[in-house]
């Protein structure tokens, strides 16, 4: 097998069905068949569009050669009446692994205690990461799979592309005949039939970076980058992965997204570089349909629809969330969805368990609403076009290869059967259609009683039902080489008593004639009259479609529990008469109002009319500008990028959750700007996403627009590993951290000098941060405790001439506040935290009070999902511990942390023309009492107190109402899945997740 495909790559580029024509011939007398096989009077479905009824299609040495009602006979033909039937293109299955192995796993994770991760690459000669193996072709691990060719074969796939499924850049793949028949160098139609991508790092290697989703896309980045640099002869060492890449790049582009967010998160590194990839989809693409047609991608999608939850144990039930109800009641529409909305599409069979649930599936999508030509598209032209070979595969024309089934009648109708899959004009038999379909209902009259006899299935394999008026019994029935031999039972259930009848089929199949057996052993005849249908196949099927229409939820955004049906718009708005704590010179005002108009603050007074607004009566309640937390880690799939002691290159932004709960939560505390900070797993960490809580919005709709630049530093233990157990990534000691800073500084000014040279330069997208900073055109949030690292940073700082913006945490703050004000750095910190480590054994809970009165701009921040949810009373601690004003309390969670991030022209005050940023609390805004009643962001409403109590009622009943679809689902003798609790994991500075 290796010296064949060894050979087949020399040759295969441009190999042609019969290319081994020309190979010698020792076991015996070369002949090649010149005859042409000629199938008429079918139904041929040319195309997803065409049809062509009482048609012939004509096919020679693997290829069609004519197709049409009117066509020439050649003289030499094999002749195939097919009256009746229906002739399709095979399918074809864009993504698979057919044919290869995933590599297993190396056992352990990289930061168990004792491990000593791998930080370099194991390979010589490739790519600097072992996770981009562009250079992989997909022939060398690939052994053809008689058995799973034979069940895609059965399902209805003549074609299948595989590739391996192991890396971020997994190499090419092969397109591949499922010919049974034939020989190696007959079924490779291509052996670089595209490039595959994924977010999942390579099972061959334990090489750390990346750790993270952010990683990983900041890692193609940089390949994007490399590869034109290293092309345009600027290398002085070989790189066979950057050559493979460039070699690759006009290939189809494919890639595994895994789900809709990730689909977005790839598309827009393909838009970075102008790369239109063809997204592996998630089968949730209907939650967010606009956004997906936004990509202009074509997509791959599966079909493991999920099965439903027995939620039959009501204390079980409970562990099943909303959203993952609705996904089991929705992902069947996914297909549907796609298709009414005009996005392209082609279906796979990845994903799923076992190939034969394909038919169900596809049926299931039909009935939720997938139009059967989209269907049949999305199986043969889609998938052809998106590996270039339309002109050869997907459909019946002249000159493309002879793929085809043959089939009982319409493709998709239930009772359908694929007879024949002729694949490259080599017959497989699915189903023989030689069998007289005896599928009926039936009078079947023995020895002078009348039964009622049904008989369904497939014609090979038929199941029978017999009933004696309301008495059902029991039965078999064998049916080979147009014999039917059937037993059943007699009607009184307190004997044992069978009778038996066997008879031939002959050319009359509506009435069948012979012998019959009876319990006492006599013999005597049977007649078995097959009844008239009362409506046609088509309209019973119909009819069946209707009555089994499915019910739908409707789809929320975000599509979970408290997700609204229609996305919050902004409203001119007046709330009248509150108590308005403005954060200006004008401090607290009383019975004032405030009007909201375009998403701004557009006038604060007494006796304020708008006739287009609409009035919020805010009489005993406060207004104030909307809390602001300036270190969060909510609403991210990703915290820290471990891979490296430097992370720069990564971006939160690339991560962010719009779906998280967290953010429906920490707006009912009054929360409406975040920025979500990378973790403290290295002293140069990532860059920051500064966020509105728009609930209900995409990921991008919730960023900032034009917002400031930032990045995370960490000081401290968790920079230098002390809780890892790993010892072999620098730096070790707190020294060394130091160290770290001033080399890393030294090459970013080496690098712009470089830059500005006019001399070709490899673009480093760590550099280009980190030479941000050296122009202070990106600022510094830092993890910090301890009094002399904070000394050491600022003294980094000032050696290369940039600030250090804030020390976030800075729960020694207090010992260098006046160092602090006088280098011009804030300081972000915890009210009342300490002793739950080392570092912060010298805590205090006046160290806010100080470094505000020393000057500081002093702000209140949550580094936690829970505390963000009450920062205002974070910030009234500061009352009690140090006396700080009311006023200046409230500053804390929201003016300064805008200052802190440089968005005070936008947020953190009331103030004509800022934006309408803003919180309606039931009382005194610092008081343990107060809820928020209304959160307001550009004028529209993202939380509301008595709309969160009416939901809570209405999320019961529609879980309630689902819960009754799952059962009813279940007694129908669907198959389940039990009740599985999910965490969604907890993230916090020192989080490492670790993507596969």
């Amino acid at each position: 097998m290796k010296k064949i495909l060894s050979s087949i790559m020399v040759i295969c580029c441009g190999f042609t069905f019969y290319a081994q024509e020309y190979f010698p011939k020792n076991d015996g007398v070369k002949s090649t068949d010149v005859n042409y096989t000629v199938f008429k009077n079918a139904t041929i479905h040319t195309s997803p569009d065409s049809e062509i009824k009482n048609a012939s299609l004509v096919i020679q040495k693997g290829k069609i050669v004519q197709v049409g009602a009117t066509i020439s006979m050649p003289k030499n033909s094999i002749v195939i009446d097919l009256k009746g039937k229906h002739i399709y293109p095979s399918f074809i299955d864009p993504y698979t692994n057919f044919g290869i192995t995933k590599p297993k796993a190396q056992g352990g994770s990289i930061f168990s205690p004792g491990a000593q991760p791998k930080w370099e690459a194991t390979r010589e000669g490739y790519y600097w990461n072992d996770h981009i193996r562009p250079e992989t072709n997909a022939l060398t691990d690939f052994k053809y799979d008689t058995k799973k060719a034979t069940e895609y074969v059965n399902a209805g796939f003549g074609v299948v592309n595989t590739h391996m499924p192991d890396g971020i850049i997994r190499g090419t793949g092969l397109l591949i005949a499922l010919n049974n028949n034939g020989s190696e160098g007959e079924r490779l139609l291509s052996d670089r039939s595209a490039q595959f991508f994924s977010f999942n790092k390579s099972n061959k290697s334990k090489q750390v970076y990346p750790t993270s989703l952010m990683g990983a896309m900041a890692l193609l980045r940089q390949v994007y980058h490399d590869a034109g640099w290293y092309i345009s002869g600027n290398s002085a060492t070989k790189d066979l992965s950057l050559e493979a890449f460039d070699r690759n790049k006009n290939l189809p582009q494919i890639f595994d997204a895994g789900n809709r967010i990730n689909g977005f998160r790839a598309d827009k590194v393909g838009d970075q570089f102008n790369i239109q990839y063809t997204i592996v989809g998630g089968g949730d693409e209907y939650a967010r349909v606009n956004s997906v047609k936004a990509t202009n991608a074509t997509y791959i999608i599966p079909l493991d629809f999920p099965e439903a939850y027995d939620v039959s144990n009501p204390y079980m039930s409970n562990l099943v969330s909303l959203g993952d109800m609705r996904h089991w009641n929705q992902a069947p529409t996914n297909p549907s969805v796609l298709s009414k909305n005009g996005i392209s599409f082609s279906l796979t069979t990845h994903k799923l368990k076992k190939l034969t649930d394909f038919k169900s599936r596809i049926i299931k999508a039909i009935h939720h609403g997938l139009d059967k030509k989209t269907a049949l598209a999305a199986l043969t032209t889609i998938p052809a076009k998106i590996l270039g070979k339309s002109n050869l595969l997907g459909s019946l024309k002249k000159g493309a290869y002879a793929n085809f089934l043959i089939t009982k009648g319409e493709l998709f109708s239930k009772d359908n059967i694929i007879f024949e899959n002729w694949v490259q004009g080599h017959k497989n038999v699915v189903n023989d259609m030689t069998i007289k379909d005896i599928n009926g209902s039936y009078d079947l009259t023995v020895a002078g009683k009348t039964y009622e006899l049904s008989i369904s299935g497939k014609p090979d394999k038929p199941k029978a039902n017999i009933k004696f008026g309301d008495i059902k019994l029991g039965s078999k029935i064998n049916y080979k080489n147009d014999w039917v031999s059937l037993t059943f039972t007699g009607t009184d259930t307190t004997k044992t008593e069978y009778t038996r009848v066997v008879t031939s089929i002959g050319q009359n199949q509506n009435l069948w004639r012979g012998k019959a057996i009876l319990p006492n052993g006599a013999e005597t005849t049977f007649t078995a009259k097959k009844k008239p249908n009362e409506t046609s196949d088509k309209e019973k099927e119909k009819t069946s479609e209707q009555k089994e229409q499915p019910e739908v939820l409707p789809v929320a955004y975000p599509n979970i529990a408290y997700g609204n049906l229609q996305l919050p718009k902004s409203e001119t708005l007046l709330l009248k008469n509150a108590t308005v704590w403005t954060n200006e010179s004008d401090g607290v005002l009383k019975e004032t109002d405030v009007l909201l108009k375009n998403g701004k603050i557009a006038a604060v007074g007494k006796n304020l009319t708008d006739s287009t607004a609409r009035t919020i009566d805010a009489t005993g309640k406060h207004v104030t500008a909307g809390v602001i937390d300036e270190h969060s880690h909510i609403a991210a799939d990703a915290i820290n990028e471990a891979g490296h002691n430097s992370s720069a290159e990564v971006t939160i932004e690339d991560v962010v959750s719009p779906s998280d709960i967290n953010i429906y939560r920490n707006l009912a505390g009054g929360v409406t700007s975040i920025q979500i900070l990378h973790g403290s797993a290295n002293p140069i960490g990532g860059r920051s996403a500064i966020l509105k809580l728009k609930w209900g919005e995409n990921a991008k709709n919730l960023i900032y627009k034009n917002p400031p630049k930032f990045i995370k530093f960490a000081l401290g233990e968790n920079v230098k590993q002390s809780n890892w157990g790993s010892t072999t990534r620098f730096p070790q000691t707190r020294m060394g951290v130091e160290q770290l800073y001033v080399d890393y500084f030294n090459r970013a000014k080496a690098y712009e000098k470089r830059k500005k040279s006019g001399k070709p330069y490899r673009k480093d997208i760590e550099m280009e941060t980190l030479v941000e900073i050296l122009n202070q055109e990106r600022f510094i949030s830092c993890h910090s405790y301890v009094q002399s690292e904070i000394n050491m940073l600022l003294k980094v700082a000032e050696r290369f001439n940039f600030k250090v913006n804030t020390f976030t945490h800075i729960l020694e703050g207090y010992k260098v506040a006046d160092k602090m004000a006088a280098h011009g750095v804030g300081g972000s910190t915890f009210s009342d935290w300490w002793a739950y480590k080392y570092e912060v054994n010298d805590a205090i809970p006046y160290n806010a009070t100080i470094m505000h009165n020393q000057g500081v701009v002093t702000a209140i921040n949550s580094d936690d999902s829970e505390m963000s949810r009450r920062l205002n009373q974070e910030a009234a601690k500061s009352v009690k511990y140090g006396g700080v004003s009311e006023e200046d309390a409230l500053k804390f969670v929201t003016l300064n942390p805008a200052k802190l991030l440089h968005i005070d022209d936008r947020v953190g005050s009331i103030k004509v023309g800022k934006d309408a940023d803003v919180v309606v609390w039931t009382d005194h805004p610092l008081s343990i009492y107060a809820k928020a009643d209304k959160t307001i962001i550009e004028g529209a409403i993202y939380f509301d107190l008595d709309k969160d109590k009416a939901m809570r009622k209405s999320i019961a009943a529609e879980k309630n109402k689902l819960s009754a679809m799952l059962l009813k689902a279940k007694n129908s003798g669907l198959k389940t899945q039990p009740p599985k609790k999910k965490e969604k994991q907890h993230f916090e500075c020192e989080t490492i997740e670790t993507i596969h």
